[in-house]
């Protein structure tokens, strides 16, 4: 068992150790034990929001003109091609809203869609609805799902809390392979560091570190991953300088308030909302309110709530009010469990034992976790001196 493990432990059997808060957002040490404090009592999530956000998005009268500037390069890039842009879409509010906007500003957009296999029917009808509406092409790209299946198989046997990693990185695999293939250079991301900047890495680790992933199923996996899309650091690293492709999180230069987004959507597209955060995907929804709490201890929503809360979209008393409510009504996440262990070729007794498995961390698996770290830093290091698109 690593350090990290042996720490989370002892913080998990202390239950005096929950009792410590964060005074601005609802994040304390049962959500994250590894959690850290200022002397005024705030948190390290929240330091971290303070030091990075002016970096991360733009504001007023300087995201107008960043914007502007951002749409020239875009169109000056796609000129004499089919496409500015490429844009991520998956039917939830982040893409959506995205895809939405990035019409309003006349880029020529192509949709690029991940179907793995657990699409809902909502999500669907909202991808092709909302893409009708904008008169955006979309590329769907369909996963081999005997590889796909073997591949969250092993992540679940793993034990470790990463089991929507191989979809992240597919979807990234897939967007910049994408954009390399029909020489489009930007991809649009439905990222936005003000709602998205809770990051506890042993909640969810790897979505660009294909060397963990090909551990994980090289040590639980049985079938070869000849069709599933992946990228190396050093591939990312050939496409982003060689080819000059850039991801641009457009929702960081603009007022991106969630609710608004909702009724904007709903009004102007006829968008259908689906439930929590990601849960257009029932995989998502089974895993993260089904999954996570029961085997890990871990809620995405003091996250998720702690977000809107730091960027002012919900006070810190109605976060409080809403963690104290279920992800999900029961009789839902009874038929997403006896549907995902069908649709895994699981039996009962067979996903029990996978739920009773010793838990691991990411860091029991060969990873460029350090290296991924680095660069991270280098590529915040580059957007505090406008070299790099926020």
């Amino acid at each position: 068992m690593n350090s990290q493990n042996r720490l989370l432990m002892r913080m998990s059997a202390d239950p005096s150790s929950a009792a410590k808060a964060c005074v601005r957002c609802i994040m304390n040490r049962a959500a994250d034990p590894l959690i850290s404090f200022d002397a005024h009592g705030l948190c390290n999530h929240c330091q971290r929001y303070d030091r990075l956000v002016d970096v991360r998005t733009f504001r007023g009268e300087q995201a107008r003109r960043e914007l502007t500037a951002l749409v020239e390069k875009i169109r000056g890039a796609g000129e004499g091609r089919d496409y500015d842009c490429i844009v991520g879409v998956s039917g939830g509010v982040d893409s959506t809203y995205t895809a939405y906007r990035v019409k309003q500003l006349g880029l020529r957009a192509l949709a690029v869609h991940l179907d793995n296999g657990w699409d809902s029917e909502l999500a669907v009808k909202n991808i092709e609805r909302v893409l009708k509406r904008l008169d955006i092409d979309l590329y769907t790209y369909v996963i081999d799902w005997n590889e796909f299946r073997d591949l969250q198989l092993a992540f679940l046997r793993a034990s470790t809390p990463d089991g929507e990693i191989p979809t992240d990185h597919a979807i990234n695999a897939l967007l910049w392979h994408q954009a390399a293939r029909r020489g489009i250079r930007y991809i649009i991301s439905g990222m936005n560091f003000a709602t998205e900047s809770v990051s506890v890495p042993h909640w969810s680790y790897g979505h660009s570190d294909w060397r963990y992933i090909k551990d994980v199923h090289r040590r639980f996996g049985h079938l070869p991953l000849k069709t599933f899309p992946r990228f190396s650091l050093l591939e990312l690293a050939w496409i982003n300088v060689v080819r000059r492709v850039r991801i641009v999180s457009l929702l960081n230069y603009v007022e991106y308030n969630k609710a608004d987004a909702i009724a904007t959507l709903k009004e102007q597209l006829g968008w259908v909302e689906y439930g929590g955060k990601h849960h257009e995907s029932l995989y998502t929804r089974f895993y993260q309110a089904w999954v996570l709490p029961r085997k890990f201890g871990i809620d995405k929503r003091w996250a998720h709530l702690s977000d809107l809360i730091n960027s002012g979209q919900m006070t810190r008393e109605a976060g409080l009010r809403e963690i104290a409510q279920p992800a999900a009504p029961e009789d839902i996440l009874d038929q997403d469990r006896e549907y995902a262990v069908k649709k895994l070729g699981l039996s009962d007794d067979e996903f029990e034992e996978i739920m009773q498995l010793p838990v691991r961390s990411f860091r029991d698996f060969r990873n460029s976790f350090a290296f991924v770290e680095r660069l991270k830093w280098l590529v915040d290091w580059m957007r505090e001196r406008g070299w790099y698109a926020r």
